[in-house]
């Protein structure tokens, strides 16, 4: 176990670095390419970006179902059927790079239209384009075999080597942009660097796997001897389609329901919301692999004690971050942009309502992943279904209330209530009452914690809407009582909470 904890510290300390260098890096970037190659341009790389983001549903889940399909062979040292699996797997990968090629190709033919209001000419327009293509493409025909590294919990080797190429991509994209103001270097440097990035992963992988021998020609033979890797692709495909439509709908239906005055308010919300939860699971997403290989060692006693240890840490993170947002948000955004930009407070109940149900599911959700439980398609087209169905109907009666609304009631009858069932049905078989018993803890805690740390903020001395310093004395005040409240609850209701304060000690040592 020392050795799996070992790695998911790794993975989280090295994640953890990257997001706050990358955080300063991407706000300095921004301003300078703003100002030296103009709003339009870089409007013109986002919405390319976008597009190509679109071609990805064309990868289908694979990777994530090869991942599953090489915890236990690395688990047991497996080589021969690690080999085999790469071997499928980028054989697959190669044919969807073709298919990804061909439709990007065809989409090429209608730039001139869809680009049609710019005032850049069709150059730099292609020339971008067919850069970031390309520069997809890299991962499909190339660079595939980086999902051995995530599957053995090395994710740190795939940070370190492409994060710090696009560290200094970036770096240079600046100095060159200050000097030059050239749209076309700068694209090319994108490209330059994911090469770069490729060539130095793919030699680490050569160090650290020198037996590993890929040979994606025989990966058609291979597949007949592995039918389960088409089957699960087939049903992780159907969830995959399920969040990206849910995922970027939000916005569309905001602007459907309302105005683009409410989108670009929802969005101040957004963003901040997403950079304080990506804090987080840049840090809690680092285990994933560690839970496929305990799951592959198939002792049940562990797995039940560790997954109630990452229970406790998910519902511990997504109750800071809720009580956080739903007390610190609002008086954030008066003295960042004014008292205008402020949301209605039943959808700032609705918004923290969803950030805990979304934050503290990852528990299960991996768990179901390493058990390879993704048999459960109706799930996917029954929360999708309830979410469009409710959301239109709260849209047109309470506007943004009404589609987060939709996102709520959709979690609840899936995430909340069916997958933990299907896991310790399907997956761990055990009762489904030793989840709510422990579970229902966590909630309860959650919501006298809350209740406390509120009260605390109401006897602070000072309006935290005066200015940023008594904004801080505020948060300070409020977040020390909830913390105070919520550890001590957790250690002493919540199970995993003292196993998770042993390992740490253990750690330390």
């Amino acid at each position: 176990m020392s050795g799996r904890v070992h790695k998911s510290i790794l993975n989280a300390e090295v994640n953890l670095l990257f997001y706050f260098l990358s955080l300063v890096l991407v706000f300095f970037s921004r301003k300078v390419f703003l100002d030296c190659l103009g709003k339009e341009f870089i409007g013109l790389a986002g919405t390319i970006g976008n597009i190509l983001g679109y071609l990805n549903l064309a990868e289908l889940g694979i990777g994530s179902c090869i991942s599953f399909f090489l915890y236990k062979p690395l688990q047991s040292d497996d080589r021969d059927s690690t080999q085999e699996i790469l071997s499928v797997f980028g054989y697959l990968y190669r044919w969807i790079g073709f298919i990804i090629l061909a439709i990007g190709i065809i989409i090429s033919l209608f730039l001139p239209v869809i680009f049609a209001s710019a005032s850049l000419g069709l150059g730099i327009i292609y020339f971008t384009y067919f850069t970031f293509l390309c520069s997809s493409l890299i991962g499909y025909f190339i660079n595939y075999r980086q999902i051995l590294l995530a599957a053995d919990q090395k994710e740190y080797l795939v940070a370190i080597y492409f994060q710090s190429a696009r560290m200094v991509k970036t770096a240079i994209q600046i100095f060159l942009t200050l000097s030059y103001h050239n749209l076309y270097l700068w694209v090319a440097i994108e490209f330059v660097f994911e090469i770069i990035g490729c060539i130095f992963l793919n030699w680490k992988i050569n160090r650290v796997y020198p037996w590993l021998k890929v040979n994606k020609n025989n990966g058609r033979q291979l597949l007949k001897k592995y039918p389960g890797i088409l089957k699960n692709t087939r049903q992780i495909f159907i969830h995959r389609i399920k969040d990206f439509v849910l995922r970027q709908s939000d916005e569309i239906f905001i602007f459907a329901f309302t105005t683009l005055e409410m989108v670009t308010m929802y969005g101040n919300y957004s963003m901040i919301i997403s950079k304080l939860t990506l804090l987080f699971n840049s840090v809690l997403n680092s285990v994933g692999a560690g839970i496929g290989n305990l799951v592959a060692e198939g002792d049940k006693k562990k797995m039940l004690s560790v997954f109630w240890e990452l229970t406790t840490i998910r519902h511990f993170v997504a109750g800071f971050i809720c009580f956080s947002i739903y007390n610190f948000i609002e008086p954030f955004i008066s003295l960042w942009l004014g008292d205008e930009y402020i949301l209605d407070k039943t959808i700032l109940v609705l918004f923290t309502i969803y950030i805990y149900i979304a934050n503290s599911r990852g528990v299960v959700d991996s768990y179901n992943h390493s058990h390879g439980l993704y048999g459960d398609v109706w799930a996917a087209w029954a929360e999708l279904i309830i979410n469009v169905s409710v959301t239109i109907a709260g849209g047109l009666l309470w506007g943004i209330s009404g589609i987060l609304l939709g996102k709520i009631v959709s979690l609840l009858f899936i995430v909340v209530f069916w997958k933990p069932y299907y896991l310790f049905s399907a997956g761990l078989h055990l009762p489904i009452s030793i989840y709510w018993n422990g579970t229902i803890r966590y909630y309860v805690i959650f919501a006298i914690s809350f209740i406390v740390g509120a009260w605390a903020t109401t006897i602070y001395p000072l309006s935290p809407y005066m200015n940023f310093l008594t904004w801080i004395g505020y948060c300070l005040t409020g977040i020390s009582v909830y913390l105070l409240c919520n550890i001590s609850l957790l250690y002493i209701f919540a199970k995993g909470t003292k196993d998770f304060i042993s390992r740490l000690k253990q750690m330390k040592k």
